[in-house]
C-alpha cells in the first residue's frame, strides 16, 4: 500500500529534535530543469502566477535564487511543511523505525520536486502545482511533469503486497498524476463533518484528517487498504452507506 499527501505553502526550517535519515529526491534532472525556469521569475511574475502579495514575492524570488538542485542538503520534507496535513501527520514525533516505514509507504505530491519520499532533502520554496507555468514542456507544471509523477509511483509500490494507492492528496496535487500511466488501482479517502442536518467538508478539518489518516497508517504498519477503514482518531469513522468501492467516506460528529 502506498500513501499520497499534498505539501503545504508553509514551511518550518528549525531541525527536529531527533536525528532522522536524510535522503535525495528521486526526479534530480527535472528538478534542474524546472530550476533554470523558476530562477528567471521576477518578483512580479511570481506575484501574477500565484497571486501572493508583494512580501511573498520578494520572499520567494529570493528562494528561487538560492536554490541549488546540485546540492544534497535541506530538511526531510515530512518534517519542513507545515500546514493542516502535517499537523495531522505530526512527523518530528516520529521515531527512527516508524520514519523508515513512512519512507517506503508515503509519498508528498510536489510542484517543484515532483514527488519525495519523507526524508527527502528539500530546500525553502513555494510553488504550487495549478499555477500555469511555461516551460518548454508545455504551459502548466501538470504538462511539465507529465507521466513523470505517475511512473514514479508505480515504481515506488514494487514490493507492497498490496499494491494500491491511496489518494490523501488535494484535487489539485493528485490532478498531476497522469491516470493512464498510473498501474495501481486508487482508493481515494474523504473526510465529513456532521452538523445535524448538514454534512459537510470542512476544507482545514480534512486537511489535518488526511494527515492524521497517513499517521495511523504509519503507527500501526498498515501494509494494506482494508486496515484504514478502522480509522477512528478524532471521532471519524467509516460510513460503507457513504462510499463506493473506490471513494471512501469518513465522518464524525461536529464538536
Amino acid at each position: 500500500m502506498l500513501m499520497v499527501i499534498s505539501p503545504a505553502k508553509a514551511m518550518n526550517f528549525e531541525a527536529p529534535e531527533r536525528v532522522l535519515p536524510l535522503t535525495t529526491p528521486a526526479l534530480k534532472d527535472d528538478i534542474a530543469a524546472l530550476d533554470t525556469v523558476t530562477r528567471k521569475l521576477r518578483p512580479r511574475d511570481l506575484r501574477q502566477l500565484m497571486d501572493i502579495s508583494e512580501k511573498l514575492a520578494d520572499l520567494n524570488h529570493a528562494r528561487f535564487q538560492a536554490f541549488d538542485p546540485s546540492v544534497e542538503e535541506g530538511l526531510q520534507a515530512a518534517v519542513a511543511f507545515n500546514g493542516d496535513v502535517y499537523a495531522g501527520l505530526n512527523a518530528r514525533s516520529l521515531d527512527a523505525k516508524a520514519f523508515a516505514w513512512a519512507q517506503d509507504h508515503l509519498r508528498i505530491l510536489s510542484g517543484l520536486y515532483g514527488v519525495l519520499r519523507p526524508a527527502d532533502a528539500i530546500q525553502p520554496y513555494r510553488l504550487e502545482m495549478g499555477v500555469q507555468l511555461k516551460t518548454k514542456r508545455g504551459r502548466s507544471l501538470y504538462q511539465f511533469w507529465g507521466d513523470r509523477i505517475a511512473r514514479a509511483l508505480n515504481e515506488a509500490a514494487e514490493g507492497h503486497k498490496d499494491r494500491r494507492l491511496v489518494n490523501l492528496a488535494s484535487q489539485e496535487y493528485f490532478g498531476a498524476v497522469d491516470l493512464k500511466a498510473l498501474t495501481l488501482p486508487v482508493i481515494t479517502c474523504r473526510f465529513f463533518e456532521d452538523r445535524g442536518e448538514v454534512t459537510k467538508q470542512i476544507s482545514f478539518m480534512a486537511k489535518k484528517a488526511r494527515g492524521m489518516m497517513a499517521r495511523y497508517a504509519i503507527d500501526g504498519r498498515i501494509d494494506r487498504v482494508e486496515g484504514l477503514k478502522d480509522f477512528d482518531r478524532e471521532g471519524y469513522a467509516f460510513q460503507p452507506s457513504m462510499s463506493s468501492g473506490d471513494d471512501w467516506v469518513f465522518l464524525r460528529k461536529s464538536g
